[in-house]
């Protein structure tokens, strides 16, 4: 009986999953069908039938390739009204709030404008192939933003409550298992715009999100321990750590020295893997671990 209830079960699930709808399209009606594959097969468009399944094309992806966090350097009103009545958008908030609510603002097939001048892997305007989660958070301690210091220290960045991270998590998995999105592409606004954005900073908990919900990229520490090599370090040159900083999907210049900008990128990175360390100067510590990362994720 209790296998006849699940066959049942999962029959009604592929059901209420898919469906057919008709929409008005320039002055006529289309019957669109609709699967749980995050796929839209029109099947009438005006009086002509459209045949999806005598051709079927090969070339193609999901629209969504990356997930991106944000903190909102803000409290819960001023995320919502920035969120919700500007140009900045993002498809989902968690607010500062205990209770069991994540706010959608824009649909998935849709983009949001949350990441602006960007770039990770190959990829530029990554508002075109994200989803944004914005969490609220001051991110920076107000005490400390005045700080002249562009790379403030860990202990200037503001904790995040555990409801916010399991609310995260359950919206990163979400989204990363319906579009299958890579571990590496699941990134921090830094990552992507390093000498405009810190979010989400220092705090956001990357380590405890690969360790307890299996999210996300994180090195090996035996590869780290591997790397962790003072001679081999210093006889490598700047354009190789670059090197190795751009093969994990960094964009940065080819100048053979630690300028402003490439000072950032070294940040963000140390944001996202080394946060306790997180200083913009490639040390040996940074090193292994970017080595270690490049090991573990090859492509």
């Amino acid at each position: 009986m209790k296998k006849i209830l699940t066959v049942i079960g999962l029959l009604f699930l592929m059901v209420a999953c898919s469906s057919t709808e008709e929409v008005k399209s320039s002055g006529s009606r289309e019957k669109i069908y609709r699967t749980s594959t995050n796929q839209t097969t029109i099947r009438n468009i005006g009086k002509f039938q459209v045949d999806s399944t005598s051709y079927v094309a090969t070339g193609k992806n999901e629209r969504v390739q990356f997930i991106i966090l944000h903190y909102t350097a803000t409290d819960n009103l001023g995320s919502i009204k920035e969120l919700t009545s500007s140009r900045v958008s993002s498809h989902f908030l968690i607010l500062d709030e205990d209770d069991n609510k994540i706010y959608s603002l824009v649909p998935l097939e849709q983009r949001a404008w949350h990441a602006g001048a960007s770039a990770f892997r190959g990829r530029t305007n990554i508002n075109d192939t994200s989803v944004g989660i914005e969490i609220v958070s001051d991110g920076i301690a107000k005490e400390y933003r005045s700080d002249p210091n562009p790379y403030h220290p860990y202990d200037h960045y503001v904790d995040y409550k555990p409801i916010q991270i399991e609310k995260a998590a359950q919206i990163i998995k979400y989204v990363a298992e319906k579009y299958n999105i890579p571990a590496r592409n699941i990134v921090a606004h830094s990552d992507i715009a390093p000498s405009r954005k810190k979010d989400p900073g220092a705090k956001f908990p990357w380590k405890e999100l690969y360790d307890k919900y299996n999210i996300g990229a994180w090195y090996d520490e035996a590869d780290k321990q591997t790397f962790m090599d003072e001679e081999k370090f210093k006889a490598t040159s700047i354009r190789e750590i670059k090197d190795e900083l751009r093969k994990y999907g960094y964009e940065i210049n080819r100048l053979d020295e630690w300028d402003k900008e490439s000072k950032d990128v070294v940040y963000a990175f140390q944001l996202h893997f080394n946060p306790k360390n997180a200083t913009g100067e490639m040390d040996l510590e940074t090193f292994a671990i970017l080595k270690a990362l490049n090991k573990k994720y090859p492509d």
